[in-house]
Parts: structure tokens; sequence; C-alpha cells
């Protein structure tokens, strides 16, 4: 065999190789938000059958969220040991159990598997963007955005399609959240390939100095409040809908109309915001928009699809702006690192007070528009915090 000849064979195997790792990536990015956001268009029925009060019902929809904060200083430990590859996998297989657990008709067995479901994808969460900045260099901004379009796709997709999902098992809600494991399962057999390698990272955690940057901390406020806003609106979306006379269906149809929304914006707003040194404009208007959505939404009865879409334009925008600062803020990778851990472990504890306390709020006013006015008011927060995050500064260590 020519030299030429085991060169060319050697690229294809290169290239193919290159092709399966990017579908497994975004294989595992699509099973990142089904598990959770599926439970928010069925929480009335869940409710009703089990008799959970609004705040149990956010307690549900927040646990894993608890989890995505809870888990994540812990994946890069567990990555260093055991490999990127395998990390990713052993989350695969728990994020199916945490699935299956769920089917066990008892309400603790609900609870637990939430738990393990936020526990698997936390982990994907940290370990996931660390693989695609090592396998894809040179096309990190191209794989970023599909990576975050691919997140919020699986999130529309859930949104739309779990209402019609259980209708079609009977409204049997547990069956219909478990269904999700199928597709979790395709992503395993995908992923078998990535484990003939082996590529450890360096567990870093966030230095003392870093802990008392206030860059680094506005970066780790944005990202939570993002994120409680985020899962807060998913979560309690499709019951305010439902309360005001909307069908389960149609209340569905809106949050998941809402989500591509999102996701164009995921996908768009990082291109358009990395073309400035400063973000701060950007990030602004984004947030404006946001808070023009929840004032329509609080104030009139008419157009709620509009005023939803509206709201998901800043946490749609924001997850993947979130990301940029982690980048363009940080003065090198190992310092990405750190603020990415420190971001999501704060920034997902904090995020999961948010379904809880607007459940309760609203079991305690009997009013969505206090409870969606006080959720909009999380805004202000992560305003402040985007005058330091977006920024043309870096963190000095």
């Amino acid at each position: 065999m020519s030299e030429q000849t085991r060169r060319r064979r050697t690229t294809e195997r290169t290239t193919a190789g290159v092709i399966i790792t990017a579908v497994g990536v975004m294989l595992v990015a699509a099973n990142l938000r089904p598990a959770v956001v599926s439970v928010g268009p069925l929480i009335g029925t869940i409710s009703a059958d089990a008799g959970f009060g609004s705040a149990v019902a956010g307690l549900l929809t927040a646990l894993p969220v608890l989890f995505f904060g809870i888990s994540a200083p812990v994946a890069p430990r567990l990555a260093n040991r055991f490999g990127i590859e395998r990390v990713i996998f052993g989350s695969l297989l728990l994020l199916i159990l945490g699935i299956v657990v769920r089917l066990v008709p008892s309400s603790v067995a609900l609870f637990l598997g939430s738990a393990i479901i936020g526990a698997a994808i936390g982990t994907c969460n940290v370990v996931l963007p660390a693989l695609i900045k090592r396998d894809f260099a040179h096309r990190s901004g191209l794989m970023t955005g599909f990576y975050s379009m691919t997140l919020s796709g699986g999130a529309a997709v859930a949104s739309g399609v779990s209402v019609p999902i259980n209708d079609a098992l009977g409204g049997d809600w547990r069956l219909a959240l478990a269904s999700w494991g199928l597709l979790a399962l395709v992503a395993v057999v995908v992923w078998v390939p990535q484990l003939s390698h082996v590529h450890r990272v360096t567990a870093a955690a966030p230095s003392a100095s870093l802990l008392r940057n206030p860059i680094a901390w506005a970066v780790t406020v944005f990202m939570g409040t993002q994120s409680l806003i985020f899962y807060t609106f998913v979560a309690w979306l499709p019951q305010y809908l439902v309360d005001g006379g909307m069908s389960a269906v149609g209340a569905g149809a809106v949050v998941a109309s809402a989500q591509v929304v999102a996701l164009i914006m995921s996908l768009v707003v990082p291109i358009v915001a990395g073309r400035f040194d400063d973000q701060r404009g950007v990030t602004f208007v984004v947030l404006a928009v946001c808070a023009f959505g929840f004032a329509g939404l609080i104030t009139t009865d008419v157009w709620p699809g509009f005023w939803a879409a509206c709201v998901m334009v800043g946490p749609g925008a924001s997850i993947s702006l979130s990301l940029l600062f982690m980048v363009l803020r940080s003065s090198g990778s190992e310092q990405t690192g750190q603020v990415s851990g420190m971001a999501q472990s704060v920034g997902y504890l904090a995020a999961a007070c948010g379904p809880i306390l607007i459940g309760f709020l609203h079991d305690v006013t009997d009013s969505w528009t206090v409870a969606m006015a006080v959720l909009s008011l999380f805004l202000v927060p992560q305003a402040l915090a985007a005058l330091g995050a977006a920024r043309n500064v870096k963190m000095t260590d």
C-alpha cells in the first residue's frame, strides 16, 4: 500500500470518527432537557393524581435543577478519573435509570427518579462542552451553536408532544414521562464507539481569588437568573394557560412554539454578540424583549403565544450568552473551566428555588398574575449582572 493511500484512508477514518462523535454529541445534547421539561405540560394531571399542591409540584420540577447544581462540581473529578467519554456513557445509563424509577407508582419514586435524572443531566452539562472544545477546536463556535440549538430543540419537542403522548397512552402520565427513555437508549447505542477513547480532564476547583472576582460572580448570577426564569416559566406556563381556559394540548403547543423562538435566539444572538467587544447592548435588548413579554402576559388575556414567545427570547438567548461570557471574560482555558463549574453549580442551585417559590406564591395568593409578576422581577438582578458579565473586561486571577 502506498503512503498516499494510507494517508487517504487515515483521513477518511478520522473524518468518519469526527462525524460519529458529532452525531453522538448532538444525540446526548438532545437528551439533556426532555426528561425535565416534559413534566411541565403534565403537571396539572400529575398534581391531581398525586394530590400535590402547587408548592410540592414546584419542588418536583425544581428537583432536577437542584441536582444540576449539586453534580456540577463533581463532574470534572469524575472526568479526571474515568475519562469524559465513559462519564457521558455512565450519565446516559443513569438518566435511563432515573426515567425507569419514575415508572414506579409511588410519590417517593417520582421524586427519587427526578433527582437521579438531574444528577445525570447535570454531569453532562459540565463535561460535554469540554469534549466539544477538545474534539472540535477549529469548529468550536459552530458546534457550540449546534449544541445550544439542540438543547432548545429537545425542550421544544418535549413541550409540544408530551400531552399528545400522554393522551395516546390513555392518560398514563408515568408511561408518557418514561417514553423519553427511548431517546436516551438511542444515544447510548450511538455513544458506544466513543468508549474506545479515554480522555481525562484535570479537575480544577475555582481558585480563592476567582471566588472574590466580581466578574466571575456577575457571570454566575447571570447564569443563575436566566436558568431560574427558564425552568420556572417552562414549568408553570402550561398550568397558567390551562387555568386561563386553554386546553392542555393548546398550552403545550404555545410552550413548544415559545421554545422554538428560544432555539432560534440561542443560535443567532451569540453570533451577533460575538461581533462586539462589549455585549451589554445586545444583552439589554434581549432582556427588554423578555420584560415586554412578561408585561403583556400579565396584563392581557389575548395573544398568549406571542407574549410567551417574547418572554422566551430572554432565557433562549441568555443560555448561549452565559456560555459566551465564560469564554470571553476568562483569561485562559483553565479559568474558563473554573468559572463554568462555579456558574453552573451556584447558578443551578439558585435556579432550583424558582419553581418552588412561584408555586408557593400561587398557593398563597391564588393568583398567577402575582406569581408571574414576581418571576419577572428576576430580570432585575440579571440585568445588573450583565453590567459586569457583558462588559469588555477579563477576569484576573
